[in-house]
Protein backbone atom coordinates (compact mmCIF):
# COMPACT_ATOMS: atom_id res chain seq x y z
CA UNK A 1 0.00 0.00 0.00
CA UNK A 2 1.29 3.35 -0.79
CA UNK A 3 2.45 5.81 2.16
CA UNK A 4 1.05 9.33 2.27
CA UNK A 5 2.53 12.83 3.97
CA UNK A 6 -0.09 13.71 6.90
CA UNK A 7 -0.20 16.07 9.73
CA UNK A 8 -2.14 15.20 12.42
CA UNK A 9 -2.89 17.84 15.15
CA UNK A 10 -3.70 16.81 18.68
CA UNK A 11 -4.88 19.30 21.82
CA UNK A 12 -4.64 17.74 24.91
CA UNK A 13 -6.61 19.24 27.69
CA UNK A 14 -6.40 16.28 30.39
CA UNK A 15 -2.98 16.20 31.58
CA UNK A 16 -3.35 12.77 32.54
CA UNK A 17 -4.17 11.44 29.27
CA UNK A 18 -0.15 12.46 28.51
CA UNK A 19 1.37 8.90 29.09
CA UNK A 20 -1.23 7.12 26.90
CA UNK A 21 -0.94 9.31 24.33
CA UNK A 22 2.87 8.96 24.39
CA UNK A 23 2.85 5.48 24.47
CA UNK A 24 0.75 5.56 21.23
CA UNK A 25 3.51 7.64 19.54
CA UNK A 26 5.70 5.28 20.42
CA UNK A 27 3.71 2.26 18.79
CA UNK A 28 3.88 4.15 15.76
CA UNK A 29 7.10 5.68 15.63
CA UNK A 30 8.67 4.19 12.94
CA UNK A 31 5.98 5.96 10.19
CA UNK A 32 6.68 9.55 12.63
CA UNK A 33 8.65 12.35 10.06
CA UNK A 34 8.70 14.62 13.22
CA UNK A 35 6.99 15.90 16.27
CA UNK A 36 6.51 19.48 17.29
CA UNK A 37 4.82 19.86 20.66
CA UNK A 38 3.71 23.44 22.52
CA UNK A 39 2.62 23.87 26.42
CA UNK A 40 0.04 26.43 26.42
CA UNK A 41 0.35 26.92 30.11
CA UNK A 42 -2.69 29.46 30.19
CA UNK A 43 -4.57 28.09 28.63
CA UNK A 44 -3.88 24.78 30.66
CA UNK A 45 -3.34 22.77 27.22
CA UNK A 46 -0.92 21.08 25.00
CA UNK A 47 -1.15 21.42 21.24
CA UNK A 48 1.22 18.84 19.37
CA UNK A 49 1.79 18.47 15.57
CA UNK A 50 2.91 15.11 14.24
CA UNK A 51 3.96 14.83 10.78
CA UNK A 52 3.67 11.39 9.44
CA UNK A 53 4.62 9.66 6.43
CA UNK A 54 2.30 6.12 6.59
CA UNK A 55 -0.25 4.38 4.62
CA UNK A 56 -3.73 5.98 4.88
CA UNK A 57 -5.18 3.04 7.29
CA UNK A 58 -1.96 3.50 9.68
CA UNK A 59 -2.55 6.97 10.23
CA UNK A 60 -6.36 6.37 10.73
CA UNK A 61 -5.74 4.03 13.16
CA UNK A 62 -3.47 6.09 15.23
CA UNK A 63 -5.47 8.70 15.11
CA UNK A 64 -8.67 6.97 15.93
CA UNK A 65 -6.54 5.72 18.81
CA UNK A 66 -6.01 9.28 20.02
CA UNK A 67 -8.80 10.54 19.63
CA UNK A 68 -10.58 8.26 21.99
CA UNK A 69 -7.94 9.55 24.58
CA UNK A 70 -9.97 11.30 27.57
CA UNK A 71 -9.89 15.01 26.95
CA UNK A 72 -8.14 14.62 23.80
CA UNK A 73 -9.31 16.01 20.17
CA UNK A 74 -7.50 15.43 17.10
CA UNK A 75 -7.84 15.97 13.13
CA UNK A 76 -5.53 14.98 10.43
CA UNK A 77 -4.84 16.47 6.90
CA UNK A 78 -3.21 14.54 4.10
CA UNK A 79 -0.57 16.32 1.61
CA UNK A 80 -2.40 16.52 -2.16
CA UNK A 81 -0.91 13.56 -4.16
Amino acid sequence: MENRIALVGIVVTNPDSIDALNSLLHEYRDYIIGRMGVPYKEKQVSIISIALDAPQPVTSALAGKIGRLDGVNTKTIYAAQ
